[in-house]
């Protein structure tokens, strides 16, 4: 920041110097004094300009995040449990939100075995409720 202000202050002061030298040697003569002014306030404007979108650019700031590892499911809990391959299908569908019918459609079963299934998870896992279900299931490391 010094250093352009420095820069900036230099050659401004060079350019005077110059004007003053073109003044008394040739231009003195044929041009007015507005001229020079006008010269010196276009430069000073474009200078400013340029600075001004310099110094007020946004900077990027980058956070870095901890990531969490990565789920593992626990195979050997699983079979402690006696959960099936298709209840725990059931299982996930549930803790992504879905109602009993959304399961059904989306396993090509009726709704009924969906039933069938949420109550021997319900028995499996010791709940009486869905989100019970659900928090003793990640209590477990069988969902995420």
């Amino acid at each position: 920041m010094k250093r352009i202000v420095l820069i900036y202050s230099l050659a401004l002061a060079a350019l005077v110097f110059l004007l003053k030298f073109l003044e008394y040697q040739y231009i003195v003569r044929d041009l007015s004094l507005e001229f020079y002014l006008g010269v010196i306030a276009l430069l000073f404007t474009v200078v400013g300009i340029w600075l001004g979108l310099r110094l007020t650019r946004k900077k990027v700031v980058t956070v870095s995040v901890p990531t969490a590892p990565a789920f593992q499911l626990d195979e050997k809990m699983l079979q402690q449990t006696g959960i099936s391959k298709r209840e725990y299908e059931v299982l996930e569908l549930m803790a992504k939100g879905l109602s009993n019918q959304e399961i059904a459609d989306k396993l090509f079963v009726s709704l009924n075995t969906v039933k069938t299934h949420s109550s021997n998870l319900f028995v499996k896992l010791e709940a009486r409720r869905r989100t019970q279900a659900i928090e003793r299931a990640k209590q477990l490391r069988l969902i995420p």
